[in-house]
């Protein structure tokens, strides 16, 4: 019995230590060696330059970057893998004829819960009516605030996503009610597998969209905060009639793109058929990251 406790008890241990094994940190500084030297300071001194500004929403600290010159605002919202500064390249061009505001989301898992952050931040901004940009999440969230807060939107992009269905919630249910008990370590290891083996070529292999999502895996992005925004993707909800309540959309997709099936950008494009589509050719998921000029031009001719 003494020796039967002692192997249950370092069995135990064992389990305990394999489940509790630190994650890796690494910054961008020490991952992007192979981002173009121009791109990779760009993004440095963005961040030495606008350090995100915070408010407490629901007891949650809402991350947050806010300035530009002009009278109409753009509000940024990233997806499953970003944080505010992931749309850098568009803020700074933009920023001289718009007030630009992009977000981090800490680990709230509702949209709802999810919109209201950030429209508190919008409110800590002083910014009643904002044009919307999401990709991949984001987009399923400018979505949503059309749906749910359409008198604080004035035009929107829907921008590598999908629209609400059944199919990631029939695909991944399971593995998003079990993310929340598996080690930190594994569900990192297992996005950067992915990012390794779709995102990356898909890209066409940009070091800089590599870099910077690696950042995110390598402690930038907490593992609650992947369960969260994981649970908020499948999230139902009754999309809305833009064109009926008089709020311009734009649709941004990716012929190539590796995680939004051709399915359901169909499915997005009939939901919002009065929507403008732009198609963009082998940018992959992330092509505000590594297109980001054509990227913002259109985002630039749609908003004006």
């Amino acid at each position: 019995m003494k020796w039967l406790l002692i192997v249950v008890g370092a069995l135990v241990l064992a389990s305990l230590a394999v489940y509790l094994w630190p994650a890796p940190k690494k910054d961008f500084a020490a991952l992007g060696d192979r981002v173009d030297s121009a791109a990779r300071q760009s993004l440095l001194t963005f961040r030495a330059q606008y350090p995100p500004q915070w408010v407490q929403v629901d007891g949650e600290d809402w991350e947050y970057a806010v300035f530009g010159d002009g009278e109409k605002t753009i509000l940024f919202l990233h997806g499953m893998m970003g944080a505010y500064d992931i749309w850098w390249q568009q803020m700074e061009v933009l920023a001289p004829d718009y007030r630009v505001i992009s977000v981090t989301y800490p680990a709230v898992d509702t949209l709802e819960g999810m919109s209201k952050g950030v429209l508190a931040v919008l409110d800590a901004a002083g910014v009643t009516q904002t044009h919307v940009v999401g990709s991949s999440l984001g987009g399923y969230l400018a979505q949503y605030l059309v749906a749910a807060h359409p008198e604080r939107i004035e035009k929107a992009v829907f921008g590598n996503t999908f629209p609400p269905n059944d199919l990631y919630a029939e695909k991944n249910a399971k593995l998003i009610n079990i993310l929340p008990f598996l080690p930190s370590w594994l569900v990192m290891t297992t996005f950067r597998g992915n990012i390794e083996t779709q995102v990356y070529p898909a890209s066409g292999y940009s070091e800089l969209v590599r870099a910077y999502l690696l950042e995110q895996t390598y402690g930038r992005m907490s593992k609650a905060q992947v369960a969260a925004r994981a649970k908020a993707v499948i999230e139902p909800f009754t999309p809305a009639h833009p064109h009926e309540l008089g709020i311009s959309v734009m649709i941004i997709e990716a012929d190539n793109d590796p995680l939004v099936p051709e399915v359901l950008r169909e499915q997005l494009k009939a939901t919002y058929s009065a929507a403008r589509v732009e198609t963009l050719h082998d940018v992959g998921h992330f092509p505000y990251l590594n297109a980001p000029d054509v990227y913002t031009e259109r985002l630039r001719a749609f908003f004006q």
